[in-house]
């Protein structure tokens, strides 16, 4: 029996219900009994059917496309277990949308993300587990623990059985500057070194590639980022370290495969080998084959496991 003996109970919208029974089954328990759906003036509704008084409670929900609706979806679903008593309530979102809108880059900007954050809490979520946020400062946007899981060990896990020793030889590299402490963390892990692309951003959702910093010549390379939307500046760098740059192969990953606009088409039309992304978001239909998902059930089967018999999750960094 657990100390604070409360029973546990995993709940579900439908953003990423595939997911959310994949991680029940890694940890022998049954997906809660409820439904949420929109009435025909496209309100939400969520309805519980069964007890959770007294119950630790996990809503599983990522804040994917339809943003807004999938946003609204577990908004109502922690506020109708709050009001039906849950003991405690977490909020599994494996990918939260808004993150890149966490600081005011002209007047007038708002900070969504801090704003996102006000709302789930003031829902009635007790915490919050997450992965890779955009930016890790988010977690200060909540005035409840936040535990953002990182991606990069299911990652590592995936090269160093595609690539074994020759692994030795590649080059991990950041597809712009924002994104070097991550892809520096993740190199290390694999004990690559490191490259950069510098880029200039002119407009939203596109960038210009401008030059190199480090040695890719005659290397087979890793592009490594936490999403990715469009996809312009993923494709964009693959085609500069390649031509510019001169490395062989390009493989890529990423945690959260949002895969907006003309990102298929694109990711299709690159230098890339291999896009591999993990299913924080419901694998994309039609995509090209040259996509993989990664399962990141088992991760938070483990996380949720460890919340629930309140032990370090510190196990699940490295």
């Amino acid at each position: 029996m657990i100390a604070h003996g409360k029973d546990i109970k995993i709940f579900s919208g439908n953003s990423n219900q595939a997911l959310a029974e994949a991680i029940c089954r890694h940890m022998g328990a049954q997906l809660g009994n409820a439904e949420s759906g929109a009435f025909s003036d496209g309100e939400n509704y969520v309805s519980i059917y069964e007890t959770v008084r007294g119950s630790d409670v996990f809503v599983v929900q990522s804040t994917c496309s339809p943003v807004n609706d999938n946003l609204m979806e577990l908004l109502i679903m922690i506020d109708a277990l709050r009001r039906a008593s849950a003991g405690r309530i977490t909020a599994v979102v494996p990918y939260f949308g808004y993150a890149r809108q966490d600081r005011k880059a002209k007047p007038r900007d708002p900070i969504s993300a801090k704003l996102v954050a006000n709302l789930i809490t003031r829902a009635g979520a007790d915490r919050v587990l997450t992965m890779d946020l955009h930016a890790a400062q988010i977690q200060g946007f909540f005035d409840i623990p936040v535990d953002n899981l990182l991606g990069n060990p299911v990652f590592v896990d995936y090269y160093l059985k595609k690539f074994g020793d020759e692994h030795q030889d590649m080059v991990v590299v950041s597809p712009d500057v924002g994104s070097v402490a991550r892809a520096r963390a993740f190199a290390q892990k694999l004990g690559m070194s490191l490259a950069i692309v510098d880029k200039r951003r002119q407009k939203a959702n596109s960038s210009e590639v401008m030059n190199i910093i480090g040695d890719v010549e005659g290397k087979r390379c890793i592009l490594f980022d936490d999403m990715v939307d469009t996809a312009g500046s993923l494709c964009g760098a693959a085609q500069a370290i390649v031509e510019s740059g001169g490395a062989t192969e390009v493989y890529a990953c990423a945690s959260h495969g949002v895969l907006s606009g003309p990102a298929l088409e694109r990711i299709d039309k690159s230098v890339m080998k291999e896009l591999v992304l993990l299913d924080t978001i419901p694998p994309v239909p039609g995509r090209p084959d040259k996509i993989k998902y990664l399962s990141v059930a088992p991760m938070f089967a483990e996380a949720i496991d460890r919340i629930y018999q309140e032990i370090s999750i510190s196990k699940l960094f490295t």
